[in-house]
């Protein structure tokens, strides 16, 4: 850890290359989520947005737990005397950043290392990333209805839309968890490793990434992200109008193709193999 980093923080923020790490720090309470908190997310994601030094992201938590989710001592109270327009309040203003609103747009990849139990506002952080890795002690619930609520904060949305909606009812209306194992079957999380094998495993992913175009991997994600909710017809043109726009004003097209070309590019596999 950079020494230069307050490590009694809620939110640790280290920058290692091109590399953001965003580590949740609450351990005593499971890494839920205050208002301080969510500040403090909110201003990593807007460093990590506008540093073009950084290309990705990681975020996890310190402890046995990725986030136990909105911290219901400080929120709780609050929403009950907001009432009912809270909602119309925080449109634009997800929880933890990156769940709705400006923030829930940064084009840059962000990968989620779960480390541990990831419980109601903890899946809606999750799912809110773009790659998940959980580890072999993971355990994934949305418990909001235990306790006369349920998410708000794109847990239902993206639930529904990764993993589709008889996955995401049985997690809904039942409030029970589920280990790392169903969470992959369930297309909830891309990978599951050991678990004192988490970081460097997604390390090694992150490396993936880096090896790309960052303007090829940002027009993905943004693809990606404008096609979901669209019928078929308008994600072909969506995809075929960035897509090519891509290919034709991308200045680094020629040159990684001369690698491929020249079998000089990373990270190649077969008769040709090099390392990342």
């Amino acid at each position: 850890m950079d020494p230069g980093v307050n490590m009694s923080a809620k939110v640790l923020y280290e920058k290692k290359g091109e590399v953001a790490y965003v580590t949740l720090n609450r351990p005593d309470c499971k890494n839920a989520v205050d208002f301080e908190t969510h500040q403090l997310l909110c201003d990593a994601w807007r460093d990590f947005r506008d540093d073009p030094a950084l290309r990705v992201a990681i975020l996890t938590g310190t402890g046995d737990a990725f986030t136990a989710g909105a911290d219901l001592k400080t929120h709780a109270p609050e929403w009950q005397k907001v009432g009912p327009m809270v909602g119309r309040e925080r449109l634009e203003d997800g929880l933890s950043g990156i769940t709705r609103g400006p923030l829930s747009r940064i084009n840059k990849p962000i990968v989620a290392a779960i480390n541990g139990w990831c419980l109601g506002h903890g899946i809606e952080l999750a799912m809110a990333c773009d790659i998940r890795v959980a580890s072999e002690h993971a355990q994934f619930g949305t418990f909001e209805v235990r306790r006369g609520m349920h998410s708000a904060d794109g847990g239902i949305v993206r639930l529904l839309n990764v993993c589709g909606s008889g996955f995401a009812l049985e997690m809904l209306l039942t409030g029970e968890p589920i280990g790392a194992q169903r969470a992959l079957m369930a297309n909830m999380v891309s990978r599951v490793v050991a678990h004192d094998d988490l970081l460097p495993a997604t390390e090694d992913l992150v490396a993936r990434i880096l090896r790309n175009d960052q303007r090829a991997i940002e027009s993905a994600k943004e693809t990606v992200l404008e096609c979901i909710g669209r019928p078929l017809h308008d994600q072909l043109r969506v995809e075929a109008m960035w897509g090519y726009a891509l290919c034709g004003g991308n200045q680094s097209v020629m040159e990684r193709s001369q690698q491929f070309f020249d079998k000089t590019d990373r990270g190649r596999a077969g008769n040709t193999s090099n390392a990342l």
